[in-house]
């Protein structure tokens, strides 16, 4: 591997249509916004052949992030498929956003990739956000390679890095991530940091020389030598101690000679088992260069390193009514199963789909049935359509190259798919099948937001709908209670992308505007009430009058109506009017506007009219009856209380805490679970979490995550529900 003196590009960068499941490579770059993984992708495409320079296709676009959103905040805000090609191998680069908020468009990408390219910036290190997704790919198995990349920097040092990612992914076992090749360096310059021209390889023993702009190959001369070979020993270690030949190590250690060969196939084997993690530095390539460094060997690890979609496990299947199917393992012949792993919109073009082709063969103009199941807390409703396909195209920046069919292991995309959304399934009309939708983290952000205008208005339901049917890490909320639009996003960039595309995509303009939770009001104590509805105009009037006892109830037992009217003082056709009234009252609340909720109203007497009274009249009284109880009775506030779950690291446990006891949580308890991780289970009020997501971000730099459900309503303390009451005051 790295062992070919490559100095043509590939073949002529036009990926097409894969004709075979081994001749097709799905790759993920994963790291922290601001490691290069955008300019690394681009850096590939050139050395492919695939872009007329760096980062330029014929158009004068960008490879990967060619949205003119992603130009204006500066950073990528979404998945990007690039396809190159290599030694007849169709490499399919997927790369994905490293902030935060944007980790539905990183699950995104692991799900449709083999293997993973972990990007680390030599000027940045390993934060703990990519240690995370380090573990999620261990935990699947799924082979994984680490660059490393902005060694041009001040203080930039290659065998540091290293030595710090073998502490943070190999785990038990840090011989596991060693370096296949060693920077090599040409004369200081003025400020003493030497620039890497070149690399050498461990296992081929030659220099490989970017200073040219072209890769160049030769020996080594004696002052790399014992440099080489201490590196190159503790790596044949490492690749044989992961080696399948278990007598390989001792015949090693006896003295025998391991040919290239063999170690190359070993190392190879083990890349692909997701054993042993080479790592490799990679830098863009310079103005009027054909090449960069590092490229054609990060090329060369993908195309013999990392799996075909052979290797990758079939996926488990149902029929949408959910019974069992299995399938050969991507098999272009077999069933058609595809997913959606991601869907944009383009004001010319409409929707695009971005699938992965699990199984079978998805061809132009043929009729497929989308099944999309398991999201309806996201606000996607289930459906089991039959859609025709029609274009379909590899994306290469803004441009869209027409194929006529995709086979089972490759990646493609489909345009006006009017019902698929992310993470539908795509199967024969006549075979109707399902993928189980992966897991996406819980949006805990909201959103509160308002059409600007009436125009925006008629737009902004259509808009919304578009947006979730994108991005399965919103989630949409018509709040019955507060009568609010509610859009539930990852973090504050989330929310502003979100913004940025109703406003640019869809034409509609909103306003934030504060988020309120669904708060309930309650009786402090007994109270009574006469609601008297007595009016004459002329032909039949109204007459109503009732009595009421309101006493509070334990939590969670709603309004209890009880009857105990005697002598047929109310007669008995008005008694429901009378709970109806109390009923429809207790839901518009008798204080703040607010519910009223865990009360008992017991009817205890009441006057009618054989002529004048009648349902309306005693709904009438029944109201006024409890207004007039609320008036004399002292009315709690009651407040949300959500069940908050944090898992932090050890080393901000205590800062965690504190900080949930100052927003009057309640830590319920903690639980020790592995990677030196903490469980702290809280009960907060749902007032005091609303950017809590934001606020846990900052506090953990990144590491912590939670999840929070619905506990009950309970009252809120006197003064914060006072200086509630002084501020819906001063904002009316």
């Amino acid at each position: 591997m790295g062992d070919k003196a490559h100095t043509h590009p590939g073949a002529a960068g036009r990926a097409t249509a894969a004709d075979h499941p081994a001749s097709v490579r799905n790759v993920v770059l994963v790291g922290h916004s601001g490691s290069g993984k955008t300019t690394l992708v681009e850096a590939l495409a050139l050395t492919a052949g695939a872009v007329n320079r760096a980062g330029r296709v014929e158009d004068g676009g960008c490879v990967s992030d060619y949205d003119d959103m992603e130009h204006r905040q500066q950073r990528s805000v979404q998945l990007s498929l690039v396809p190159v090609e290599w030694d007849g191998i169709k490499i399919n680069l997927l790369d994905t956003p490293g902030y935060a908020d944007f980790v539905g468009e990183l699950r995104a990408g692991l799900r449709a990739a083999d293997a993973a390219l972990f990007v680390v910036s030599a000027s940045d290190g390993v934060d703990g956000s990519t240690r995370m997704v380090w573990e999620e790919c261990a935990a699947v198995g799924m082979p994984r390679a680490i660059v490393i990349t902005h060694l041009e920097a001040a203080r930039a040092d290659f065998e540091e890095m290293t030595r710090i990612c073998a502490e943070a992914f190999g785990g038990d076992d840090p011989d596991a991530v060693l370096p296949l090749y060693l920077p090599l360096h040409g004369p200081p310059a003025p400020d003493g940091h030497a620039p890497v021209t070149g690399l050498v390889g461990l296992l081929s023993r030659k220099l490989f020389d970017y200073a040219s702009g072209e890769r160049v190959a030769s020996d080594p001369g004696e002052a790399e030598l014992p440099q080489l070979d201490e590196a190159r020993s503790m790596l044949i270690e490492g690749i044989i101690s992961e080696s399948e030949d278990e007598t390989l190590m001792e015949r090693y250690l006896g003295g025998e000679q391991v040919d290239v060969k063999t170690l190359i196939e070993d190392l190879e084997r083990a890349v692909a088992r997701g054993v042993f993690f080479p790592v490799l530095a990679a830098a863009p390539a310079a103005d009027g260069a054909r090449q960069g460094l590092g490229t054609v060997e990060l090329l060369e690890l993908i195309t013999r390193g990392f799996p075909t979609p052979l290797e990758r496990a079939a996926p488990r299947v149902t029929t949408p009514e959910g019974a069992g199917r299995e399938l050969r393992m991507c098999d272009p012949e077999e069933s058609l199963v595809a997913e959606v792993v991601k869907t944009s919109s383009d004001p010319y073009v409409g929707r695009i789909s971005m699938i992965r082709v699990f199984s079978g063969t998805l061809r132009a103009d043929q009729t497929v049935h989308v099944s999309g199941h398991g999201m309806t807390d996201r606000g996607h409703e289930d459906h089991d359509v039959d859609e025709r396909i029609g274009a379909l195209s590899t994306p290469f920046g803004k441009q869209q190259r027409p194929v006529s069919h995709v086979i089972a292991g490759d990646l493609a995309c489909v345009a006006k798919l009017t019902r698929a959304e992310t993470g539908d399934t795509l199967s024969a009309k006549d075979d109707p099948l399902l993928m189980a939708p992966w897991e996406m983290p819980d949006p805990l952000l909201p959103l509160a937001i308002e059409a600007h205008s009436k125009p925006d208005e008629d737009k902004l339901s259509q808009g919304l709908a578009r947006l979730v049917a994108e991005d399965p890490t919103m989630r949409l909320e018509h709040n019955q209670d507060t009568h609010q639009v509610v859009l539930w996003c990852l973090g504050e960039a989330h929310a502003d992308v979100a913004l940025e595309r109703l406003r640019s995509r869809y034409g509609v303009q909103v306003d934030v505007v504060p988020h309120r939770v669904s708060l309930r009001e309650t009786f402090g104590g007994r109270a009574a009430g006469r609601g008297r509805h007595v009016k004459q105009s002329g032909g039949h009037g109204q007459y109503a009058i009732c009595e009421i006892e309101v006493e509070p109830l334990p939590g969670g037992s709603g309004i209890e109506f009880v009857d105990k009217v005697v002598g047929g003082a109310v007669p008995r056709q008005f008694i429901p009017s009378v709970e109806k009234g109390v009923r429809t009252q207790a839901a518009k609340g008798v204080a703040a506007g607010h519910p009223l909720i865990d009360v008992r109203v017991t009817l205890l007497d009441g006057k009618a009219h054989s002529v004048d009274s009648s349902d309306a009249a005693f709904q009438t009284a029944g109201a006024l009856a409890l207004r007039e109880a609320a008036a004399e009775a002292r009315i709690h506030l009651l407040e949300p209380v959500a069940e908050v779950s944090v898992l932090v690291g050890d080393d901000y446990v205590g800062a965690v805490m504190s900080d949930l006891s100052g927003r009057r949580g309640k830590v319920l308890g903690t639980e020790q679970t592995s990677g030196g991780r903490t469980l702290i289970r809280a009960e907060v009020p749902e007032i005091e979490i609303g950017r809590y997501a934001v606020d846990l971000r900052s506090l953990s730099h990144g590491t912590a995550r939670f999840d929070r459900r619905y506990a009950r309503h309970e009252p809120m303390p006197a003064q914060v529900a006072d200086r509630l009451r002084e501020e819906v005051r001063a904002a009316s």
